[in-house]
């Protein structure tokens, strides 16, 4: 049977022609690649037989980095620096100038004890106004740097920010004293992400009698500060109650596409920043026992060979009774025609679906956790071809063949999934997206309450392993 194929096209400077496989697989063209070349990240050597290590080289305040953050992060030994420097009375003063417009940053000066401060620097310098200009430095640092929210308030973040380590507080605060310039030292701790500096503007614009709508931005610039503080040069980026993925060069989107998402409660998507290492065409789905054993399938594709053939099953019956069943890849299977290998201790991966009609739903909160794509394959094979795993022409002849076949990539690509209820959308324009796991109250309430001194860099919450039954929508 001969099955048409439709050719997506857009335009960035010159003409950028991707081709989307069909469901049986007609594919003739595979996606041109304008993004930059990649910068080359330090590595560390590997072993006999091992891998080498990503790890972003160190950013100085101010500067920018743009190599991808992978996890977990591996760094030399870094320098030991003294908790408490000596501060002139010149440079406590720049730091309580700070300290009284940080606002504009969404903090509260009230955090930040200007008033102690202020009477340290009029006793004059000595140990009294080293210690409470260091302090103070400190907590700016945290805040700014790795967010104001204690852990025990991220519902379902599993992100690890790298920047405790990049940017050490003892490093910073010898810099801003060495420089006499201690608000550009603090300032160069902001992320580099453009939604941030889109959402301080919209704060400075925003009226102090609008006490919802300047909260809602306070905490999605936190949200930010959770982050690394720069994401990298090229990367992917979903924002899970927009239902939408970017693939972005330099912080500009130059694809996007629709997302399902997990539906609210224990399957509700996670937040991770995760690495593709390899794109899988015409993969197989190992369906969960939840449907094997608790719905009757494994029973059914055993006792009816023809009709498990024609849905694409295969089933085995071990020894001790326990039974697998897997679908073969081909336009029915449940993932589609591609996932992306990101391997993560929750099961969370972005994946094609033959359930296409959904993505035109407005509430598309309907998976159990894994992000589902629209254009899947256009995106896969982007991603093959551009992390340098297959060419243009291996691409296709991939994703043609109807084999499941596994492409590594050379060039990995970093994938943040985030939850923004407050943030630029596709188009440029700033917008508010529904809370729909409801994580916004605990972000607002850490932030109306006393500021945490000591706190965790790794969420203790529950990890829930996705079990994603793709059969329910």
């Amino acid at each position: 049977m001969r099955v048409s194929s439709r050719v997506f096209r857009s335009t960035l400077g010159s003409a950028l022609a991707f081709a989307l496989v069909a469901p049986a697989f007609a594919q003739e063209r595979a996606p041109e690649s304008l993004l930059p070349p990649a910068v080359t990240p330090q590595t560390s050597t590997p072993a006999a037989g091992g891998t080498a290590t990503v790890v972003p080289l160190p950013v100085a305040p101010g500067g920018s980095a743009s190599q991808p953050v992978v996890q977990p992060l591996t760094l030399p030994p870094m320098p030991q620096y003294p908790e408490v420097m000596q501060w002139s009375a010149d440079s406590a003063g720049k730091l309580l100038t700070v300290i009284e417009g940080i606002g504009a940053e969404g903090l509260d000066p009230a955090d930040y004890q200007p008033e102690a401060l202020r009477a340290a620097i009029a006793a004059g310098a000595g140990a009294a106004l080293d210690e409470q200009a260091s302090r103070m430095f400190t907590w700016l640092v945290q805040d700014l740097r790795d967010g104001r929210t204690p852990m025990d308030s991220r519902r379902q973040w599993f992100v690890v920010d790298p920047d405790p380590d990049l940017l050490p507080t003892g490093q910073i605060m010898e810099q801003a004293l060495a420089s006499g310039d201690v608000a550009a030292a603090l300032q160069g701790l902001n992320p580099t992400h453009p939604d941030y500096a889109a959402l301080k503007e919209e704060l400075g614009a925003t009226p102090r009698a609008s006490t919802s709508r300047r909260n809602l931005i306070r905490a999605n610039m936190d949200r930010w500060r959770w982050l690394a503080r720069d994401l990298g040069n090229q990367y992917l980026l979903t924002n899970v109650p927009e239902f939408q993925l970017r693939m972005t060069v330099n912080n500009r989107i130059i694809r996007s596409y629709r997302t399902i998402v997990g539906k609210p409660g224990r399957t509700a998507t996670p937040q991770l920043a995760e690495t593709v290492e390899g794109v899988i065409f015409n993969p197989t789905w190992t369906v969960p026992q939840s449907i094997v054993k608790g719905e009757g399938l494994g029973n059914r594709v055993l006792g009816n060979p023809g009709w498990a053939r024609a849905n694409g099953y295969k089933g085995t019956r071990a020894e001790n009774g326990f039974v697998t069943v897997v679908q073969q890849p081909g336009p029915g299977n449940s993932l589609g025609m591609m996932k992306l290998d990101m391997p993560n201790p929750h099961a969370i991966f972005l994946h094609d679906t033959p359930n296409r009609n959904l993505f035109d739903n407005q509430n598309r909160a309907l998976s159990h956790g894994c992000i589902r794509t629209e254009r899947a394959l256009e995106l896969a094979m982007t991603i093959a071809i551009l992390g340098q795993g297959a060419s243009k022409e291996e691409a296709v002849e991939i994703a043609r063949s109807g084999e499941y076949t596994r492409v590594p990539v050379s060039r990995q690509m970093p994938v943040y999934i985030t939850y923004f209820t407050m943030a630029r959308d596709i188009d440029g324009e700033l917008r508010t997206f529904d809370d729909i796991y409801g994580r916004d109250a605990p972000v607002l309430a850490a932030l109306k309450a006393p500021r945490v001194e000591q706190r965790q860099r790794v969420t203790d919450e529950e990890l829930i392993v996705i079990e994603d039954d793709l059969q329910t929508t």
